[in-house]
């Protein structure tokens, strides 16, 4: 028991024990207050994120230069200390829990590699800034409900609803719904291409095909919240305001988000059973 004692007190000496436990504890926090906040696409996005970033940086521990300045590591350690202080202080749980990811990360990476370091980290740190974006710009930049109606209408008229379009205004002849900027599926765009980062960390690509996969995930984001739009104005003219409720704002959000991210998943296996059976037929073919 001694012996024991003596290693794990040996072992907290090192600064990546401490990063570590600041990151599990926060990741812990962060993860808590999104599912307080009944943000089930939130959690479900950020539970992906932390895990798949927790292990990239986990495969590269051994090559990451752990030293830090004095004004980096107490402006970082400063960052953090803000951050929890403020998630102790919520009122609302609004916007904070999608930009303190990224600030979070950006001062473990200073506490961690001082200012010189940060170039270590800049995927994952891009990976969490596509979370934060859409309530970091004004939303007169991010705001594509005009295009989220086009297509939910386009999409309604084609399988033959008489649908009519003012602006954001999808109606049908007994209901409408108004496509705001929260449901213009600007967040699930920017995830989705968040998410397309991560699977280029860890199956990085040649050329044009990382330009396709952001433009694929982009793309998949916008229209399956199109194609929700187009359910809920259907289900808005049919009466059915439980229904619409639960695909507005209860777990019925959730599954599309799932739907997009299947889908994405689907093509990346694809990619890489392809890369694998090319790379099989060249190894036999240099037999």
């Amino acid at each position: 028991m001694k012996a024991s004692h003596l290693t794990l007190g040996s072992q907290l000496k090192y600064p990546q024990f401490w990063l570590l436990g600041i990151a599990a504890g926060y990741i812990a926090i962060h993860l808590t207050l999104a599912w307080k906040a009944d943000n089930s696409s939130l959690v479900g996005m950020s539970f992906l994120f932390w895990a798949a970033l927790s292990s990239l940086i986990w495969e590269k521990r051994h090559s990451l230069n752990l030293e830090s300045g004095i004004f980096s590591s107490f402006f970082g350690l400063s960052l953090i200390a803000l951050l929890l202080l403020k998630s102790l202080s919520l009122t609302s749980l609004g916007g904070f829990l999608h930009i303190s990811p990224a600030i979070f990360a950006f001062g473990l990476a200073l506490l961690a590699s001082g200012f010189k370091g940060l170039k270590q980290y800049k995927g994952e740190l891009l990976v969490l800034f596509f979370l934060a974006v859409p309530k970091i710009l004004p939303s007169s930049l991010t705001d594509i409900s005009p295009l989220t109606a086009k297509f939910a209408g386009f999409a309604l008229w084609y399988t033959g609803f008489p649908v009519t379009r003012n602006g954001i205004l999808i109606s049908l002849p007994t209901g409408s719904v108004e496509v705001y900027s929260g449901c213009s599926g600007i967040e699930l765009v920017f995830q989705m291409l968040g998410l397309a980062l991560l699977f280029l960390l860890m199956f990085p690509q040649k050329g044009k095909k990382k330009i396709l996969l952001a433009l694929i995930a982009a793309i998949l984001g916008f229209v399956v919240n199109g194609v929700r739009v187009a359910l809920m104005a259907i289900l808005v003219a049919q009466g059915q305001q439980k229904a619409f409720v639960y695909w507005h704002e209860g777990d019925g959000s959730l599954i599309f988000s799932l739907v997009a991210v299947l889908l994405f998943g689907l093509l990346c296996w694809f990619l890489l059973e392809k890369a694998e059976i090319r790379n099989k037929d060249a190894t036999e073919s240099s037999k």
